[in-house]
């Protein structure tokens, strides 16, 4: 508490902020939560430093979950990168890593997202066009070929086919002779988000949950290094939410993924040191920070103090953070750099295990050669230049901050306890609560924006009326025909009686709630399609209406 002393020059300050012309509008984060002029101890009443903050590397890892953090190793730079054909993606892929990256990032075209084949005509127009096209195990192979995938680490961008995808790397990983267990990356398989947010949907929720939980079990007991889900409120922030709803919401679905993964068995201190978040970084620095830290305190509670795990890395939220999409804007993008820049810093001082940095032009198309080498050096300027890895979560102690991190903490429960009052997860998706939360929350952001009360550079103000456009990558259209054509090489050589009987196959274990990634494996082995492999999933769970959620 202040000392009289202390209040006598509160008061003279007082004195001379109420001199100041006061601002139209009371100052407010991103996500609209209110600001104080200036923090004290007084805004931080009751703090214990033991508990609430600590030690790097020590619960509830306020500051970092290592105890020397950057100081004792960088964060992974990664680059999302896929477009066109697998070929196409691979050499983008060595070009990365041979400017420096390290660790690789997978993004996948609309209908590999969507359970589609190129060949659907569904598909029509969108083949490699978002991201790169895979049918097959053939492209797998292709998409990762003379890359040594024993040593960099991997993450892959999908959801819905997320187990297919996964048997796909395992079954190729296996064929060039790395063995599982030395296997690291992640594959995103956070089904929920896509229920709050996203709508790459397949089947129901249900059943959509225990294709995840299929994944994370049989990584468990066979490929252990590996990061079986990455529970991802980045799409929810993309979505409109505010940061406060992307921590509850993403950690309420981890909450849920633990709670099956229970139900089917599995011990806790076995698979919850292997799950793993995404997280956006948004413009709002301090907010951003606060929300990562408190994402931490959060998890380390419930999984000590709930669930019973006795293992620290259990205790431990470990998460790759992306510089926020919907920030970036097609008005002055060079702009976007700047966004960016700030933005990775947030991500940083929040003490992420990996980042990637949005390129500027990545509003208009796909990122160009030149664009991804400025973002990834954006990474490597924060990491080498600035001094931000020299010490241990240089903001803990702030007042600003803590306060700031106790109020997240504060807006995690209260949505925790309002999920639970609806009946839990998949009760609560039924009642379109979360989609109705960041609806809300979008459109008084936008409402800010409309009204001028948010400036975004370059759009509401600032404006630059000669623009001259970038120079953009364009995909040719004839990317769509050389997939086509390749899929149905693949179709024309395989055998379709090995394609019927491991696709029944497939059906039975489904059928009898049996973890389906063995079949998986034998099926794609013999040359079966995504959307194969998922339209025989749906013939025993069924299709979801998007519509309806």
């Amino acid at each position: 508490m202040a000392t009289a002393m202390d209040r006598k020059l509160w008061a003279q300050w007082q004195q001379e902020i109420e001199k100041t012309p006061p601002s139209p509008r009371p100052a407010t984060t991103v996500s609209g939560m209110p600001i104080e002029p200036l923090y004290t101890p007084d805004n931080l009443e009751g703090f214990e430093y033991e508990t609430e903050l600590g030690y790097p590397g020590q619960f509830p890892y306020t500051r970092g979950i290592h105890a020397s953090m950057y100081r004792g190793r960088l964060w992974t730079m990664r680059q999302f990168a896929g477009f066109g054909t697998a070929r196409q993606t691979n050499e983008r892929f060595r070009f990365l890593v041979e400017k420096g990256q390290t660790g690789l990032s997978t993004a996948f075209d609309l209908p590999t997202l969507m359970g589609l084949d190129s060949d659907d005509p569904r598909s029509l127009g969108e083949v490699g066009r978002l991201g790169v096209a895979v049918d097959t195990i053939d492209d797998m192979r292709q998409l990762f070929s003379e890359i040594d995938i024993g040593k960099l680490s991997v993450s892959m961008t999908i959801n819905a086919p997320a187990v297919v995808v996964m048997a796909f790397y395992l079954a190729n990983a296996q064929d060039r002779g790395f063995e599982w267990r030395h296997l690291r990356g992640t594959i995103q398989n956070d089904t929920l988000k896509e229920f709050h947010a996203q709508n790459e949907i397949y089947f129901p929720p249900e059943p959509s949950v225990r294709l995840a939980i299929d994944l994370i079990e049989f990584c468990t007991h066979h490929v252990p290094q590996w990061n079986p889900v990455s529970v991802s409120g980045y799409h929810i922030r993309e979505a409109g939410s505010t940061a406060a709803q992307e921590l509850a919401f993403t950690l309420a679905d981890g909450f849920h993924y633990i709670d099956q993964c229970l139900a089917r068995g599995l011990k806790v201190d076995d698979f919850a040191p292997r799950l793993s978040f995404f997280f956006n970084a948004h413009n709002d620095l301090f907010e951003e920070v606060a929300k990562y830290r408190a994402a931490r305190a959060v998890w380390a509670d419930r999984l000590r103090n709930h669930y019973g795990a006795r293992n620290e890395a259990s205790w431990k939220l470990r998460f790759h953070a992306q510089t926020a999409g919907c920030s970036l804007q097609d008005k002055q993008p060079e702009v976007n750099l700047i966004r960016v820049a700030y933005q990775s810093l947030a991500a940083v001082l929040g003490g992420c295990q990996s980042l990637h940095t949005n390129s500027m032009d990545e509003t208009l198309a796909l990122p160009s050669e030149h664009a991804v080498t400025l973002a990834l050096r954006t990474q490597q300027v924060l990491a080498h230049e600035t001094g931000v890895a020299n010490t241990v979560d240089p903001l803990g102690g702030s007042y600003f901050v803590e306060s700031l991190t106790r109020q997240m903490q504060q807006e995690a429960h209260r949505y925790f306890d309002a999920i639970e009052q609806l009946g839990g997860m998949l009760a609560a998706i039924d009642r379109g609560f979360f989609r109705r939360e960041i609806a809300e929350a979008a459109f008084a952001y936008q409402r800010e924006v409309d009204a001028k009360h948010k400036l975004i550079v370059g759009v509401n103000a600032y404006q630059e009326p000669d623009e001259k456009p970038l120079e953009i990558l364009t995909i040719d259209h004839a990317v769509e025909s050389e997939q086509i054509e390749s899929l149905k090489r693949v179709k024309n050589q395989r055998s379709n009686d090995e394609v019927r009987r491991t696709l029944d196959a497939v059906r039975r274990a489904a059928a009898a709630h049996e973890n389906v990634m063995p079949t998986l494996l034998e099926t794609v082995r013999a040359r079966t399609t995504v959307g194969e492999v998922m339209h025989a999933l749906a013939d025993v769970y069924g299709r979801c209406d998007s519509a309806v959620v």
